[in-house]
């Protein structure tokens, strides 16, 4: 009889159900609310690559943002929620149509308070799953110790890549470059922090006060996997509504489809507080506690066996 791919990633799921556990455990430790948002809304946010799945007329989120905002503006200053989130196109080995993501948002914080919070997550989770101050990944010994590196955009393109950030930014290769060239240099011994995004590339974050080529946006990279994205909020219902026009306009010039505006959470937004929100990826999370490179390895399901 062939043995199924289930019943062969047994420990990962396991370790699955007790990392999410050690997540909530975190969050509710800290005074965090629990919430549940629905999947099915009626506009995403435009994002240039990002393609939602179709639901009739509405679409499946992409993620939870949009609605966590809105209960964020309605008075809700920390909140987080574990959620399957869906994605058109997204398939390969660090990647899945239908993914976990984690999402938290803070009122108060900025970038840099989000990053040591969500230090403070990871090394909390790993010590409840046994791991305490390292992990193994792909070869590599990864020191959970405090305190992580940080490191900005431009940094790292001026040392891994051929061109500057603005030069990539110009020649519409900032994506391209960041994939294969600094990607897979970050955090192999330390998990690192990078951050200060180009302006073009963070449609939803805060600019720097000081250099608004700039925004104060931060990715996390260990073992040269990224596991999420965070940033200071945007809170001006205006500077958002143009963004979101010129993500449209975006789109179309590329001949994706032009979806509606979010026009809900655009009205909600002149109520926002200054704070920070992240989107973690679960399922890349079990992969480096796993020791797996195959996104497939932890999940009991994939689309191609349904």
């Amino acid at each position: 009889m062939k043995t199924s791919r289930q019943s062969n990633i047994k420990k990962n799921l396991w370790l699955r159900a007790q990392l999410i556990q050690a997540v909530r455990k975190f969050f509710i430790d800290n005074d965090y609310l629990e919430i549940e948002t629905p999947c099915r809304i009626p506009a995403p946010a435009p994002e240039a690559h990002i393609e939602a799945e179709v639901s009739g007329d509405w679409f499946l989120h992409t993620s939870p943002e949009l609605c966590m905002k809105r209960l964020f503006t309605a008075g809700y200053p920390r909140i987080f929620q574990i959620c399957r989130c869906f994605r058109q196109k997204e398939r390969g080995s660090k990647h899945l149509p239908e993914m976990t993501m984690l999402e938290w948002y803070t009122a108060g914080h900025n970038y840099f308070n989000m990053m040591e919070q969500c230090e403070e997550l990871i090394r909390f989770v790993a010590r409840r799953a046994g791991f305490e101050d390292f992990l193994v990944y792909q070869g590599n010994r990864i020191d959970l110790k405090a305190s992580w590196p940080r490191m900005s955009v431009s940094d790292a393109f001026e040392r891994f890549s051929s061109v500057s950030m603005e030069t990539a930014v110009l020649q519409d290769r900032f994506d391209q470059l960041t994939a294969f060239d600094i990607e897979p240099n970050l955090g192999h011994n330390k998990p690192l922090f990078l951050y200060d995004y180009p302006a073009a590339a963070a449609s939803l974050a805060r600019l720097k006060p000081e250099n608004h080529s700039l925004a104060e946006r931060f990715e996390l990279y260990i073992g040269g996997l990224e596991l999420c994205n965070a940033f200071s909020e945007l809170t001006d219902p205006v500077e958002q509504r143009t963004r979101f026009e010129n993500e449209r306009k975006n789109r179309i010039k590329s001949g994706l489809p032009a979806y509606p505006l979010p026009e809900k959470f655009l009205e909600s937004l002149q109520f926002m507080p200054e704070g920070s929100g992240i989107a973690l990826g679960i399922d890349r999370l079990v992969m480096l506690f796993a020791n797996t490179a195959n996104i497939d390895d932890v999940v009991a399901f994939t689309s191609e066996e349904l």
